[in-house]
């Protein structure tokens, strides 16, 4: 199972490429499906091709968000919040907003609301970050405030983007 979810990850991180050449959150990485077999609490170091302790000294900022995003879509939360808390810039937004989805999906809803926050601090128009509080607030019970969230996102990317389509169905899901 483990090596299953290590393979998987190595794909995922590969595959961001596209997604940040389109505009989106994801990004690049060299990281290869047979060559990424790290345990937790380590990532994988591009120019050493091999899995390294999860230290800013030793990882690039970047590549240990690209790792950290990508664990937490694996639904691999506590490990991702791990990569993420040694990022050494602690203002990134993006690193914000996924130690917020992590600690979210995590059953820490409040620490994850407080993260989306401070990402959208940092960055107002930050519409994933905008979606994910928005879902935040559907978990806790407060509907109001993740239709602010969603008429924010409007304001920003109009109706067609897909943060809003995302969270107006979660809005839906939960009328």
């Amino acid at each position: 199972m483990m090596k299953f979810m290590a393979v998987a990850l190595a794909c995922m991180i590969a595959g961001t490429g596209a997604a940040m050449a389109a505009g989106g959150d994801g990004g690049g990485s060299d990281a290869s499906p047979t060559n990424n077999q790290c345990k937790k609490g380590e990532v994988w170091d591009k120019k050493k091709k091999k899995c390294m302790k999860a230290k800013s000294s030793v990882i690039p900022d970047e590549d240990l968000y690209q790792q950290g995003r990508a664990l937490a879509k694996l639904g691999q939360y506590d490990w991702a919040i791990e990569v993420l808390a040694v990022v050494q810039n602690k203002n990134d937004p993006r690193v914000l907003n996924y130690m917020g989805y992590s600690h979210r999906k995590a059953g820490r809803l409040d620490i994850g609301i407080t993260y989306y926050q401070q990402a959208l601090a940092i960055d107002p128009n930050f519409n994933l970050a905008r979606e994910y509080l928005g879902e935040g607030y559907l978990a806790a019970g407060r509907s109001d405030l993740a239709k602010a969230q969603l008429a924010a996102i409007e304001k920003s990317c109009g109706t067609t983007c897909e943060e809003y389509q995302d969270l107006a169905k979660a809005i839906a899901a939960t009328n």
